[in-house]
C-alpha cells in the first residue's frame, strides 16, 4: 500500500506527523506538504508564481520521503502526482486538520481541496479533521481502525471520505456515525468587525460565531462532532 499524505496545515503541523506514524503501519508513506500555514485556501492552484521544493530529511515519522512544497494543498497533491512519485499511490491522506471540516465550512477547506483533487485524479482520498491539536490524542484509538475501514472500502468516483473526530482528549467519543451529511449550515459564521487605524484607514476583521447546536440539524457531520460522536461521510468532489 502507497500512502500519499498531505495537509493544509504545513509541513510543520503536529496532526499531518501524526498521521504518518499511524499511516506508516499501514503501508508506505510519502508526504507533500506547504511550506506555510495554508488553512481556508480551499482548492486554490499556483499558476503564475514559482514553487519551491525540498526534501525534508527529518521529518518526525518513518516515511519513504517528505517534501516541503512552497505553495497551496492542491499543489502539494498535483506536484506529488506530476512529478515527485514514480507511481500513483493506492491512496491521499490529507490532515489530521487542527480544527473540524464539517457543514459548509468544508467549501474553504484546504483539507478537503487536497483530498478533492486526489479524487478527481482518480486515486481515493480521505481527509481526516479534530477539533485541535489538542484532542489528537483523543483520536488515536479510532485512526488506524477507521483508516483500514475506508481503505478497504474505497470510495465511488469522484467522492472522498471525510472524518471528524470529535473534541475529547481523555475520555472516549460516544461512538462513529457513518454515513452522515454535510450539515446545511456553517459550525462558524462569519462577522466582521470595522477598526480605523491610526493613519486612517478602515479595516475589517474576521471574527467566527459559533453556530447553536440547535441549529444544527440531525444526521449531520456537524451535528454528529458537536455531541461527541466520530462523523465519517462522503463527500462529492465535483458538487458540494
Amino acid at each position: 500500500m502507497n500512502i500519499l499524505i498531505v495537509n493544509d496545515d504545513s509541513i510543520s503541523a503536529p496532526g499531518i506527523a501524526y498521521l504518518a506514524r499511524a499511516a506508516a503501519k499501514l503501508g508506505d508513506v510519502w508526504i507533500a506538504a506547504p511550506a506555510q500555514q495554508c488553512s481556508a485556501l480551499s482548492q486554490k492552484l499556483t499558476l503564475r508564481e514559482l514553487i519551491s521544493l525540498e526534501e525534508v530529511t527529518d521529518f518526525p515519522a518513518p516515511v519513504r520521503k517528505a517534501w516541503r512544497i512552497g505553495g497551496t494543498p492542491v499543489d502539494c497533491v498535483k506536484v506529488a502526482l506530476e512529478h515527485l512519485l514514480e507511481e500513483k499511490p493506492d491512496v491521499v491522506l490529507s490532515g489530521i486538520n487542527n480544527g473540524f471540516n464539517a457543514g459548509q465550512d468544508i467549501a474553504y477547506s484546504g483539507t478537503l481541496g487536497a483530498a478533492f483533487e486526489a479524487a478527481r485524479a482518480g486515486i481515493p482520498a480521505i481527509a481526516l479533521s479534530t477539533a485541535g491539536d489538542d484532542y489528537l490524542c483523543g483520536a488515536q484509538p479510532y485512526l488506524i481502525p477507521v483508516l483500514k475501514e475506508l481503505m478497504e472500502m474505497g470510495a465511488e468516483k469522484g467522492n472522498v471520505w471525510n472524518v471528524n473526530f470529535p473534541a475529547v482528549k481523555t475520555s472516549a467519543p460516544k461512538g462513529i456515525l457513518r454515513d452522515v451529511v454535510p450539515a446545511p449550515v456553517s459550525l462558524f459564521r462569519e462577522t466582521y468587525i470595522e477598526e480605523v487605524q491610526p493613519d486612517g484607514r478602515v479595516t475589517v476583521a474576521c471574527k467566527g460565531i459559533l453556530t447553536p447546536l440547535e441549529q444544527i440539524p440531525e444526521g449531520t457531520d456537524a451535528r454528529a462532532v458537536k455531541t461527541g460522536y466520530i462523523s465519517i461521510g462522503k463527500v462529492n468532489a465535483f458538487v458540494r
